[in-house]
């Protein structure tokens, strides 16, 4: 089996190695792009919260309180955001509803990312830019 890990363990990278569990808290408005369909989702897990971008049919399929299994996904900028998402080779699929703990913060998406000075494949944290979603603010 695939090793799981903590959203707040992520960092971007232009290869699809994000294996995650996360339960998705909100859902923003579906956009068309040409034939594309897309929306935004806020999702977290017991350690961080990420926003993930869903795609066509996930757009419809996922509804708040799902519990999702990320499969080979990948964290990078889309649109001058950066977002988690299954891309073309990784899989979300369902796999529970409801009974999972997680945080909100801190917002992976919200965080300044720098290369690595030391190794320019990599990116490093650089500065907090908001300690929540300014997409979806907190919940009440």
């Amino acid at each position: 089996m695939t090793k799981i890990i903590h959203l707040k363990d992520i960092v971007p990278a232009a290869t699809n190695t994000v294996n995650a569990q996360f339960i998705l808290l909100e859902k923003g408005g579906i956009a068309r792009d040409g034939k594309e369909m897309t929306c935004p989702a806020l999702v977290a897990d017991e350690t961080a919260s990420v926003h993930f971008q869903m795609w066509g049919s996930e757009c419809e399929i996922f509804e708040p309180g799902d519990i999702i299994r990320l499969a080979d996904g990948i964290f990078s900028y889309h649109k001058n955001n950066l977002v988690l998402r299954a891309g073309k080779r990784g899989k979300a699929e369902k796999v529970g509803e409801f009974t999972m703990l997680f945080v909100e913060t801190p917002n992976m998406s919200e965080i300044r990312w720098a290369r690595d000075p030391n190794n320019p494949k990599k990116f490093v944290q650089e500065a907090i830019v908001s300690p929540h979603s300014r997409i979806f603010g907190p919940s009440k």
